[in-house]
């Protein structure tokens, strides 16, 4: 009888090949959400400090500081969310090196940026731990880049999830 070797994994998931390159793209991507999340919030706190800007029908630039997290949630528990925000960017890097996909990879960045954009304003901004935000629809409660990237991210990656990407 002849051996015919391991059996691929009935998973669908690619075994280990190519995850260093997926964790290289999805760190690529989560500092190119941060450095746009904190190039953005700068000029916010500088320009947005002197008044709000309107752009277009319920669309105004409008400085406001979240020290809770979505939807002004838990407000004053800055420490706990760091914590929680930290843990999340850990989560996504141990993840992506089982994820599918590139795409899933990439999704995995976005969601890691926003959370280390948000993490960064509640270390290093003296605001309380308070998160700058400045995009107002008024409809909606006031975000930033790094909460439209975390939400973005993660609904491609349900949808990456949901379609079963194959990979590409």
């Amino acid at each position: 009888m002849q051996e015919r070797g391991v059996a691929p994994p009935l998973s669908g998931v690619p075994a280990r090949h190519g995850a260093g390159r997926r964790l290289l793209l999805t760190g690529a991507v989560a500092l190119a959400v941060l450095a746009a999340d904190q190039v953005t919030k700068t000029w916010a706190v500088h320009r947005l400090g002197r008044g709000s800007i309107h752009v277009v029908w319920k669309l105004d630039l409008q400085l406001a500081y979240n020290t809770g997290a979505a939807f002004s949630l838990a407000q004053g528990w800055a420490p706990v969310l760091a914590g929680i925000a930290a843990l999340a960017v850990v989560g996504v890097a141990v993840a992506v090196r089982r994820v599918p996909s590139w795409g899933m990879a990439v999704t995995l960045g976005l969601v890691a940026g926003g959370a280390l954009g948000n993490l960064a304003d509640r270390i290093v901004r003296p605001h309380g731990g308070g998160v700058v935000d400045f995009i107002a629809l008024h409809f909606w409660p006031t975000f930033n880049i790094a909460d439209a990237s975390i939400v973005v991210g993660a609904m491609a990656s349900a949808v990456l999830l949901w379609r079963r990407d194959p990979g590409t």
